[in-house]
């Protein structure tokens, strides 16, 4: 995707941040599981997706207003910005 075309809480992303535990500590404290993992470009914290069942990313960004994450998953190199629902691969 052309760097126009994104938003601009996504360009504003100079350094990816990167999971240091591969888990969601909010699942954790609360004995649950996790589907897959995406990680806060504001605070660096890594929570569950929105198809895991606590959906704890989404909540975080919400009640943060941290906008956008980035998949934990290995392999994947995306980012997501949850107010603009703007999507791009780096």
């Amino acid at each position: 995707m052309p760097a126009q075309d994104v938003c601009t809480h996504l360009r504003a992303i100079t350094a990816v941040k990167t999971a240091d535990r591969y888990e969601c500590s909010e699942c954790v404290a609360m004995g649950s599981r996790w589907v897959h993992l995406r990680t806060c470009q504001e605070c660096g914290v890594t929570l569950c997706c929105d198809s895991s069942p606590n959906r704890h990313a989404s909540k975080h960004a919400h009640a943060t207003g941290h906008p956008v994450v980035a998949s934990a998953e290995p392999g994947e190199r995306w980012m997501y910005c949850y107010p603009d629902e703007a999507f791009v691969e780096y």
